[in-house]
């Protein structure tokens, strides 16, 4: 599939991690998602409802996000993928999440976890 929906730098402020100031204080979270589907049918209509909704796409993220801690940010993005596969139009889904003040004790730019998942044909 070639067409896709890519929502990129979505923030959201997580309580995520193994160490317990992680959980206690929080921190800022990053998203990056792209939806693979065929954009044909939202494009022929001018119909918002035959394509995924960004903006409802993103508060389901954040809630994820801003929802129940989890210890690694591997198990975060499975679960912001299986909110981008909700939608049975995507074929498949590939999410990014960023944790760039994660407690690496060196200067660094930035922590992420890429994960891509495609349906069963």
């Amino acid at each position: 599939m070639s067409d896709r929906i890519e929502l990129t730098g979505l923030r959201a402020r997580g309580r995520h991690g193994v160490y317990d100031f992680e959980r206690a204080r929080g921190q800022e979270f990053v998203v990056d998602a792209v939806l693979e589907l065929d954009l044909a049918p939202a494009a022929h209509s001018d119909d918002v409802a035959d394509t995924v909704h960004y903006g409802e796409l993103a508060e389901r993220l954040v809630a994820v996000v801003t929802g129940e801690p989890v210890n690694l940010i591997e198990t975060l993005a499975d679960r912001l993928i299986d909110v981008c596969l909700a939608d049975p139009r995507v074929s498949a889904a590939t999410v990014t999440v960023h944790k760039p003040e994660a407690p690496v004790p060196h200067a660094f730019t930035d922590v992420a976890v890429t994960m891509r998942r495609a349906r069963a044909r």
